[in-house]
């Protein structure tokens, strides 16, 4: 059995910061948001804050357009 090392994180990474898909806003750490992949496709991660989940605002998925609350 092989343990793979794990990859080695420069302070100078790219982070990609989440984004409520209904919204816009950032998603912080901490915040009530949830995650998920596209019931439809699968194929993208999608964050909802909890604002727009508590409003049951629509979200449209950018890959294949499904549309949901």
């Amino acid at each position: 059995m092989s343990v793979s090392k794990p990859k080695d994180i420069s302070v100078y990474d790219r982070v990609e910061t989440p984004v409520c898909i209904s919204c816009g806003r950032i998603v912080h750490p901490g915040d009530r948001a949830s995650a998920f992949l596209c019931p439809n496709c699968g194929k993208v991660l999608l964050w909802r804050c909890a604002r727009c989940r508590a409003l049951a605002i629509t979200y449209k998925c950018p890959v294949c357009g499904f549309e949901g609350p």
